[in-house]
């Protein structure tokens, strides 16, 4: 096995999970008192708000009171009248003339016989109390019984799901991740119905107190790599996870690089078949984007589609992005180069076009292309942030428009709007959002480097780009695996896909408990 995998790389003390005693009033506390007693000491804790609804029920002489406290529009009162007031109701008509009961008694009756709700827990600490309560469970007391039923009442407003916004196919699944976590893990549970797959959950925030869950298959991925993502998890302290950049952001490798050492994705397809690689994902409440840990440079310029289309088709379009990471990167440098220090290696009919579109061009080369480089982030930018309507018309006829106009006001060559515009094509060709800015960040420097040393700055760039994702590691793993270090059999799903005959194992450099996919009288390897 590797020395390199999974190794420590994370350096950052250990604290307690999130959440874990803020503070005396959230401390661990048992329950025993009168139902009264401990309903107040919540509405005291919580300043006794408007939406907070308590309700007390007594059976009669001899028999414990009960009282049920939840959050009205988080806690769906409709099925806690049905299923919980009513199975009271029920109960304590039917043991109205029964003998002195005690609190465990009552709970255990209700539980055989009468309470009706699917799923709940028991818990004697205040913490999970408030926190679950706060969340749209509903808390059900006994009087004497020093422990507290959470009853799964969760009801509120959300997104269904839907097609994803940002990964787009035009052949694949439609469905996409959405803002609640119960969701997104049946949707996972619907791809992968396999007994050893895990949801680990966490609390994240020590105010928010937000649900995450690490996903992954307990008989495929290396142990150590979710050790490893668990204790990251672990030293996570903020008042507040938002969203799952901010995880992101806090367990990733290296925060200086530009390069995105964890992958973020809102396709439940995507998710699964990384799980099934023996990666583990994070899914994180309140946002519909996951998390998947360890990446490559690599999966970077995968798509799904590439598996679900014939393998010469999806070796093409998988070369063509390729190509689309090069142009966004080099293209304008190209230019630059060519134009101010490099003429000799221009064609003749070539060069005397360009230098027939530059005449009466006032700025050097440089300037023109940062010029209208600066100009397209800003219509990208613009576009983006705008309702969607107008967004796609400022992106369409405001580069129409403006580069038209620099080109009659002879501000910019018409060669250098083509190659502007080619440049920000490829960079669209890139599948993952955060790697097409990093090679839109790259690609200014790049043009820095070509405007003083030409080619050779240009090749330098490269080189110390290529030295620099060479030295980045992902959770143990190296970022440019599997060219550096070498897995020739993970070669075969890299620049090109081969036929899923031949893909019978899953990626070598995972270091996977199962490597078969796969059987050898199916795949034929």
């Amino acid at each position: 096995m590797p020395r390199f995998m999974f190794r420590n790389q994370h350096k950052r003390s250990p604290v307690l999970k999130s959440g874990a005693a803020q503070g005396d009033a959230l401390a661990s506390s048992a329950f025993g008192g009168s139902v009264h007693e401990s309903i107040a000491k919540i509405v005291r804790i919580l300043d006794a708000p408007d939406d907070l609804v308590t309700r007390f029920v007594s059976g009669g002489e001899g028999i414990p009171q009960c009282g049920i406290l939840c959050i009205a529009g988080l806690s769906d009162l409709n099925m806690i009248n049905e299923q919980i007031v009513t199975s009271l109701q029920q109960a304590f008509s039917a043991i109205r003339h029964a003998e002195k009961m005690s609190g465990q008694d009552l709970f255990d009756l209700l539980n055989k016989q009468f309470l009706s709700v699917q799923k709940y827990k028991i818990t004697p600490s205040l913490d999970d109390v408030l926190v679950s309560v706060l969340s749209g469970d509903t808390a059900f007391f006994i009087d004497g019984l020093d422990q507290v039923l959470l009853i799964a009442s969760k009801k509120w407003t959300g997104r269904s799901v839907e097609e994803p916004q940002t990964e787009a196919l035009v052949r694949g699944p439609r469905e996409g991740f959405n803002e609640s976590i119960e969701t997104n893990i049946i949707l996972l549970r619907r791809a992968i119905r396999d007994p050893k797959l895990r949801f680990d959950t966490y609390r994240v925030g020590a105010r928010s107190k937000k649900e995450l869950v690490i996903t992954y298959i307990d008989n495929i991925v290396h142990p150590d790599l979710v050790q490893e993502v668990k204790r990251r998890v672990e030293t996570i302290d903020i008042d507040d996870a938002p969203e799952s950049g901010t995880i992101e952001q806090l367990i990733q490798d290296s925060f200086l690089s530009p390069f995105p050492l964890i992958l973020h994705t809102e396709r439940p397809d995507k998710v699964a078949s990384a799980v099934l690689q023996g990666k583990v994902v994070i899914l994180l409440d309140g946002t519909p984007f996951a998390l998947i840990m360890p990446t490559t440079f690599v999966s970077l310029i995968q798509s799904p589609e590439d598996y679900y289309e014939r393998w010469h088709i999806g070796s093409l379009i998988r070369m063509l992005r390729y190509f689309a990471v090069v142009i966004s990167l080099t293209f304008p440098s190209l230019y630059i180069a060519l134009v101010s220090f490099h003429q000799g290696m221009i064609p003749s009919k070539l060069a005397f076009s360009i230098a027939a579109a530059r005449e009466g061009v006032p700025f050097p080369a440089v300037v023109e292309a940062f010029l209208m480089e600066f100009t397209l982030e800003l219509l990208r930018e613009a576009g983006v942030r705008l309702p969607k309507p107008i967004g796609q018309t400022i992106g369409i006829v405001g580069g129409l428009v403006i580069g038209e106009a620099a080109v009659q006001a002879g501000i910019v060559s018409p060669i250098m709007v083509i190659v502007v515009a080619v440049t920000a094509v490829a960079s669209f060709a890139i599948p993952s959002y955060s790697a097409g800015i990093t090679f839109r960040m790259l690609r200014f420097c790049t043009m820095l480097a070509a405007s003083m040393f030409g080619l050779y700055g240009i090749i330098m760039t490269i080189i110390m780009i290529c030295i620099h994702m060479s030295r980045l590691q992902s959770f143990g793993v190296p970022y440019f695996t599997p060219m550096a270090p070498f897995f020739s059999r993970d070669w075969r799903d890299m620049l090109i896909r081969a036929p899923l005959t031949m893909l019978t194992k899953r990626p070598k450099f995972m270091q996977t408990q199962d490597e078969e996919r796969m059987s050898d009288e199916r795949g034929g390897q």
